[in-house]
């Protein structure tokens, strides 16, 4: 199936697209996110990320509004600091996808819900995120050591954080928000 990531909405996520999300972590570099394995398990996650108290998770839809990945910003405390996170499907992989819609969510983070502080983490073996996360304006900040466990294997991760004071740049195509 082809793909018009021309433009990208930010949306909330419908029990409408449990067969695509479960699609999407059948995908062997996702099959350990989400704990997502049938439809049953793809609906129970859509309804815990529906109305979180403290994140918002959003399905990254192309133009024909089918979900191709994932923006996410949870665990957002007191401090006005929260955890950012996203993934795609494989057939949008290096289309800027991420990129794009992670730029957005950081500007809507930073300058709509107030967020001060964004951070994130990836295993250093995933080039991939970390340029994403990069292209988004996220320095690095350290590794933990063996912070990860997958299937008996532990994985070094690589901590990002942004301000709402340093730069980023804009998505390279619309991206709409809907909340």
């Amino acid at each position: 199936m082809g793909y018009d990531v021309s433009t990208l909405e930010l949306r909330r996520w419908r029990v409408a697209d449990a067969l695509r999300l479960m699609a999407a972590h059948q995908d062997p570099d996702m099959v350990n996110q989400g704990g997502i394995r049938d439809r049953a398990t793809a609906v129970d996650w859509i309804g815990r990320v529906a109305d979180l108290d403290n994140g918002h998770v959003y399905a990254v839809a192309d133009a024909d509004d089918h979900p191709v990945g994932c923006v996410a910003v949870t665990n957002i405390d007191r401090h006005q600091v929260g955890w950012t996170w996203y993934w795609t499907i494989a057939d949008v992989r290096s289309q800027g996808v991420a990129r794009d819609a992670l730029r957005a969510l950081v500007d809507w983070a930073h300058h709509e819900a107030g967020l001060y502080r964004l951070e994130l983490g990836h295993r250093l073996n995933n080039p991939a995120s970390c340029g994403v996360a990069t292209s988004a304006g996220f320095l690095r900040e350290g590794v933990e050591r063996e912070r990860l466990n997958y299937d008996g294997t532990r994985y070094d991760v690589e901590r990002h954080a942004r301000l709402v004071t340093d730069p980023l740049a804009k998505p390279q195509r619309p991206v709409t928000i809907t909340t």
